[in-house]
């Protein structure tokens, strides 16, 4: 279960550009209009096309009512500047038994076209993952992408996903089984890429040379 902080409509994760909150009945025509883009139900394998009417408003309930129960944790992706414009959709919902003795959960999201080679997703990603190992027991992330979205593929290493392999899953939406690459990121892999930072470069005044210039020194790593 994901945990009680998460399970109120005023929880959001913000980042840089961008808010991602719960989905709100507003929401439904431009979700519609983003999911029934027939590259972006491709590429993704899980939206039905053609998108079928007032799907978008069964899946905005259905959102917030597994979000509340601590079944999932989905969200709508917006700009901060214009919070109440839907860009995409992105969520994770619990993978392991309750017979593990770790939490495993996914990773999952679909963008709209207008808005592809932003970076959104890949801030997007960023923000959800930082979220799950910070405020639920997440041990492990896993993420399968279709082999035909090199894009997503990115936002995977990007994020920090190590791939693991690829299989062929069944796709309900597509009712056939499709080939996919798998990622993975642990919380101590997670970990080490937060705590990683660059060289911080000062200059050392004593390594001046007589000719005016002076050299710089890599004198600490913060």
């Amino acid at each position: 279960m994901f945990p009680e902080v998460t399970r109120d409509d005023v929880f959001r994760i913000e980042t840089s550009r961008l808010w991602l909150r719960w989905a709100a009945v507003k929401d439904a025509a431009s979700i519609e209009r983003i999911a029934s883009d027939a590259d972006v139900a491709d590429l993704t394998g899980i939206l039905p096309h053609p998108y079928p009417p007032g799907e978008a408003t069964r899946f905005i309930f259905e959102a917030r009512k597994d979000n509340a129960l601590g079944k999932r944790l989905s969200f709508v992706i917006a700009r901060r500047d214009t919070p109440a414009q839907a860009l995409g959709v992105i969520g994770s919902r619990i993978l392991s038994t309750p017979q593990e003795p770790t939490l495993r959960v996914s990773l999952g999201y679909w963008l709209g076209r207008s808005h592809w080679g932003e970076g959104i997703a890949t801030e997007a990603a960023h923000g959800l993952v930082d979220a799950l190992f910070t405020y639920s027991e997440t041990a492990v992330i896993e993420s399968a992408v279709r082999v035909i979205n090199p894009a997503s593929r990115r936002v995977m290493e990007k994020t920090g996903f190590q791939y693991v392999g690829a299989d062929m899953m069944t796709l309900p939406a597509l009712a056939s089984r499709v080939a996919v690459d798998n990622f993975r990121l642990d919380r101590s892999t997670w970990s080490s890429l937060r705590n990683w930072k660059m060289p911080h470069i000062e200059v050392d005044p004593v390594s001046s040379y007589r000719d005016g210039s002076i050299a710089a020194e890599m004198v600490s790593c913060t």
